[in-house]
């Protein structure tokens, strides 16, 4: 095969992958998928915000900006963190509806709760 037939073969197939992609763009843009985050800061021995209310399916991200290490533990076992260093983050998604209550199991005095309110619940 010629260094011609080569790129004109490359050259249709780049065409066609542009075309296709710009075919199913309107599609993927009618249905984008939202991940909804939230944020809980580890800041001078307390959880802030201490109590943060979230929709289900939210990831919610711990992160310790102290310069001693934390937890986030669950008061019923539904999630807990390794010791965060200072800067480290831990993560867990809320599926259910509920309160979950948490602590930090190295300061125990330190407490913080998740509210997962149901769609449509205000």
């Amino acid at each position: 095969m010629s260094s011609k037939t080569q790129w004109i073969l490359g050259f249709t197939a780049a065409v066609l992958m542009v075309t296709m992609a710009l075919a199913i763009a309107p599609q993927l843009s009618a249905n984008p998928q939202q991940v909804a985050t939230a944020e809980v800061k580890i800041d001078n021995f307390s959880f802030g915000p201490a109590t943060l209310t979230v929709a289900p399916g939210t990831t919610v991200t711990w992160v310790n900006h102290d310069d001693i290490p934390h937890t986030a533990t669950s008061k019923t076992g539904v999630f807990r963190s390794k010791a965060l260093d200072t800067d480290d983050k831990f993560s867990f998604t809320f599926a259910t509806p509920g309160t979950f209550a948490y602590f930090c199991a190295l300061h125990p005095h330190m407490t913080g709760s998740i509210v997962v309110e149901a769609s449509g619940a205000k």
